[in-house]
């Protein structure tokens, strides 16, 4: 549709959203369709991750709780060797699995294994911190950028609406007030998709950050009773 002809033919009672979309230039409506298709893919991000938290932290606070309940550690390890279900779990079985190819090989290597379990469990604290923050990046993204992808949208409308006001010779406000509205639509969407991404993106990293300080609680703690047990067979051996 020719900018000036849309601009015409629209009159304030006729002014929506939809007519806004459909009356807008096509480059401003490629830049709707985009911030609203990063809306919709923010909100999938940000459903999957907070019910991926709350599964986490009910996984977690189970196996801790079966953790100082006495079990024997070689049984928990037998549970959640193949397939753990939380961070701490996973945290637990990398720990056990250096602590059984010390100990299991063909010869004892205890001189080194407090550092290399530590070693383990940092390595492993990542992985899990890096699985909690995947496609995270994605809301900063959107948060930062979407804003200024909207104002794109905005002054390319502009440019487009003042072309055709200049074209009709028409600088009535029943004129202008239509391609005015269907640029500022476009920062209105940008807004639509950056405001939620920026406050999710806040508060799941701040829920990372937990979980993280969580796991490297733990690690520190079943470290310390791994080191003790080391400290014993290596008071035995002697």
């Amino acid at each position: 549709m020719n900018p000036a002809d849309a601009l015409a033919a629209t009159s304030p009672a006729e002014i929506s959203i939809w007519s806004l979309f459909w009356s807008a230039h096509p480059v401003v409506k490629l830049v709707m369709l985009g911030l609203l298709a990063a809306s919709v893919w923010c909100w999938a991000i940000i459903i999957d991750k907070t019910l991926l938290f709350r599964r986490t932290r009910t996984a977690m606070d189970r196996f801790e709780e079966t953790f100082w309940s006495g079990q024997s550690l070689e049984d928990l390890y037998r549970t959640h060797a193949e397939q753990p279900d939380c961070g701490l779990a996973a945290v637990f079985v990398a720990a056990m699995r250096e602590w059984k190819r010390s100990f299991e090989g063909s010869g004892r290597q205890v001189a080194s294994l407090a550092t290399r379990i530590d070693k383990v469990l940092d390595v492993t604290i990542q992985r899990e911190a890096e699985k909690l923050e995947a496609r995270l990046l994605f809301l900063a993204s959107i948060g930062s950028a979407g804003p200024y992808i909207g104002l794109f949208g905005t002054v390319w409308g502009i440019m487009t609406a003042f072309t055709s006001i200049a074209a009709s010779k028409n600088t009535s406000l029943a004129v202008v007030a239509p391609g005015i509205a269907e640029a500022l639509f476009a920062t209105a969407i940008g807004l639509f998709a950056a405001i939620p991404a920026v406050i999710a993106y806040n508060k799941l990293q701040a829920q990372v950050g937990r979980i993280q300080s969580r796991l490297e609680g733990f690690a520190d703690e079943f470290s310390a009773i791994l080191s003790r047990q080391i400290d014993e067979r290596v008071a035995l051996a002697a």
